[in-house]
């Protein structure tokens, strides 16, 4: 039997897309921790970390979503590197004003230019499906990117957190700063896989923003819901390991999470499914949100990791499943911008139900903080079981904007 991974490989150029993806993708995730921790040692305020942090991610949301739109008109070789340029000045300023002890306002001001941070994963996710667009590969690619994105979310966190307590409290923001260059950098000059420029013609795209499709909002708000889960697990096993006297099983909890998802994700794109793309989206939907209702019931640490094994392997095949409706839904010199919406949709979704649950756990306790991530389940459901009535009966085409 032949593994669809190694054809992936088959042409050239993709072995270097991945190692380039990877290194781009991983500042990320370093860089919301990185912040928070420098801050929390030198300025002694976890709510100053904890805006700045926000600050970051909140204009990391907001401003991919454009930065991927000129790169659909513009190309990748030049809009990642004035964008990346940016981000990394705006990493470089929040250093600084870390270490020469400047007024907060600094601190602020650092967070939103290094919030011009492209989307890697959906630059990425644009050149497999430029190479494979219409094939069955298309499904691996986006698996394994998928499951990338999982190993990059569990790397990068604690390696920003390690060299910035064992180091130097600025170490995970220069590391995040540097791989995002290099990762920038090694992408760009990779011009085989990257897909064609819509404005190379010039004239502006004045068609607006792929967002006003109804479909894209139902896929970016599906996967924010999916986010607020991930958030709410991660804060929450946290706190019910530090209820049960072993605050450092919470890494096993999330270790269990992370290892569903990336399991299904490899799984899953290593087979060919016979049905169609709409009840796939609503089967994950429903898989997703069942998944939920168990972890209002555990007692034990060894019952929570089972639980959330269970609920982390429906994950990643529902994400996949929506980036190849994506792909399916918007017009093909706009897939960057609208796989980004999705993206964003899923980071503002972690941050929004880390927030949540937090704020239920202070308050309610750590059982109540599943409460948070009942009700984001009910969200997928809903949100699947209405794009899978939108697509069905119909072949998914390019969308016209209304």
């Amino acid at each position: 039997m032949r593994n669809p991974y190694v054809e992936l490989f088959a042409l050239p150029g993709t072995r270097g897309l991945v190692l380039a993806g990877v290194l781009a993708r991983i500042p990320l995730p370093m860089a919301g921790i990185g912040i928070i921790t420098m801050l929390a040692q030198l300025r002694g305020s976890y709510a100053l970390a904890g805006a700045v942090s926000a600050a970051f991610v909140l204009t990391y949301a907001l401003l991919s979503p454009q930065i991927s739109r000129w790169v659909d008109q513009y190309g990748q070789r030049r809009v990642l590197p004035v964008a990346s340029a940016i981000s990394v000045a705006g990493l470089g300023l929040l250093i600084a004003g870390s270490h020469w002890p400047a007024a907060d306002w600094t601190l602020f001001a650092g967070a939103l230019l290094a919030g011009c941070m492209p989307s890697m994963s959906a630059m990425v996710r644009a050149r497999w499906t430029a190479i494979y667009r219409g094939q069955p590969r298309l499904q691996t690619a986006y698996s394994l990117e998928t499951v990338l994105d999982e190993v990059a979310f569990i790397a990068g966190p604690p390696l920003s957190v390690g060299v910035s307590v064992v180091i130097w409290p600025q170490a995970g923001l220069l590391v995040a700063a540097l791989l995002l260059a290099l990762g920038t950098a090694a992408l760009v000059v990779q011009r085989g896989t990257e897909p064609p420029a819509a404005g190379q013609g010039g004239g502006a795209d004045r068609s607006g923003s792929v967002i006003r499709l109804a479909e894209v909002r139902l896929l970016a708000l599906l996967l924010l819901a999916m986010g607020v889960i991930v958030g709410t697990v991660d804060i929450v096993s946290v706190a019910f390991a530090g209820q049960m006297g072993q605050p450092a099983a919470a890494s096993l909890v999330l270790s269990a999470y992370a290892f569903g998802s990336c399991l299904a994700g490899l799984l899953f794109g290593a087979v060919r499914l016979a049905m169609p793309l709409h009840r796939q989206l609503l089967t994950g939907g429903l898989a997703t949100a069942a998944t939920t209702m168990p972890l209002w019931l555990v007692d034990s640490i060894g019952a929570l990791a089972g639980m959330v094994f269970i609920a982390g392997l429906f994950f990643a095949p529902t994400m996949i499943v929506a980036m190849s409706l994506i792909e399916r839904v918007v017009p093909a010199h706009r897939l960057t911008e609208g796989m980004t919406w999705l993206l964003a949709g899923l980071n503002v979704g972690v941050a929004l139900g880390a927030a949540a649950s937090g704020q239920v756990v202070d308050h309610s306790g750590t059982r109540a903080g599943f409460a948070v991530g009942l009700v984001a389940g009910a969200a997928v459901l809903l949100f699947a079981l209405w794009g899978s009535v939108r697509l069905r009966g119909r072949d998914v085409q390019a969308g016209e904007l209304a």
